[in-house]
């Protein structure tokens, strides 16, 4: 290709883009741009196929190197839309982009009593419910969670433990419902929502009697997706939770073996927990074994946690242990 200059190949890109998709592109111009252009265009009369397809390869392919963008979408957007609507339509235009920017998808949703709230969305669908209920703090959807009827919790947070994205069409629709009955909210976009993660948050904070049947309805129901929410309910550090005399009933059911290696990662307030509820000597061994272990491989450490978790959990249905249920709520396991 003969040398040609940057504004000649700007020209022969447009030229082989054709009219329809060189017309937004001078939209965004300014006026000295378009005329230098202009300029180089109307001097064309006709290019050969090789220069053509070396200029837009080289577009291309500077194209993919940029990789990512380096204009941000808003200078982009005040930059394009008055050279495309005119001034005073993208102001207006542009308002209403920064004023739906603004909106948070469900945020009034937090100021509406729970009883109003379950009374609404107990005829809606589970999935509905399920929905509305992710964009609810973990507080807030317990609250809800409990006054809905019992097949119906179960319903909402089974479904609402399996979301993971939400198409925005079902968002809007479920916003405008809430939008329609109760206060205005905000169009969304995807958003990632619910999960075993939440379900587990929200049912630490119901109350015992709620947790249960919901958690046994799940059982009977997935099997694997309840003990996946139980596991999440209650980890090895929430053993601080427990008092003295849990402790030490837990400790005689434990082997000594996964007691230090389910505290090699284990925080400073667990290690506390257990040594202060052990003999001097134990409590000395046990601290001697922790320093001279080398080196173990993390899954043989969840493994030993897991089985105190076990242990823990059995003796909670015998009534023997009691654990503290999120922040100061019912005891559960």
């Amino acid at each position: 290709m003969a040398k040609v200059s940057g504004v000649q190949k700007a020209a022969i890109a447009l030229l082989a883009l054709g009219e329809e998709a060189s017309a937004p592109i001078f939209k965004s111009l300014s006026p000295g741009e378009i005329q230098k252009l202009g300029a180089q265009m109307s001097n064309i009369q006709i290019v050969d196929k090789q220069t053509t397809d070396e200029v837009l390869n080289e577009l291309i392919a500077r194209m993919q190197e940029a990789g990512s963008i380096s204009l941000p979408g808003n200078q982009f957007l005040h930059k394009l839309l008055p050279a495309v609507l005119g001034r005073e339509q993208a102001e207006s235009v542009l308002a209403k982009i920064e004023e739906d920017n603004q909106k948070v998808p469900f945020k009034n949703i937090q100021d509406v009593d729970a009883r109003i709230l379950a009374n609404f969305i107990r005829g809606e669908h589970p999935q509905t419910i399920a929905i509305i209920l992710a964009h609810l703090g973990h507080e807030k959807a317990s609250e809800v969670i409990g006054l809905l009827p019992e097949n119906l919790q179960f319903e909402a947070v089974s479904r609402m433990a399996n979301l993971e994205t939400v198409p925005p069409d079902l968002l809007r629709e479920v916003d405008e419902v809430l939008e329609r009955e109760l206060f205005s909210v905000s169009k969304g976009s995807y958003k990632t929502l619910g999960g075993i993660q939440s379900v587990a948050e929200i049912l630490n904070r119901c109350d015992r009697r709620t947790g249960d049947n919901i958690l046994q309805a799940l059982e009977d129901y997935d099997s694997d997706l309840a003990d996946k929410i139980r596991k999440l309910m209650f980890v090895f550090d929430d053993l601080v939770g427990v008092n003295d005399l849990g402790i030490r009933e837990l400790l005689k059911e434990v082997s000594n073996d996964d007691l230090t290696l389910a505290l090699k990662t284990a925080s400073e307030e667990v290690k506390n927990k257990i040594l202060q509820n052990l003999s001097q000597r134990a409590s000395q061994m046990l601290l001697e074994d922790l320093e001279v272990m080398g080196p173990v491989r993390l899954s043989d450490v969840e493994g030993a946690q897991q089985n105190i978790l076990n242990v823990a959990r059995r003796l909670e249905k015998e009534g023997r242990l009691i654990l503290a249920r999120g922040e100061g709520g019912d005891n559960f396991v």
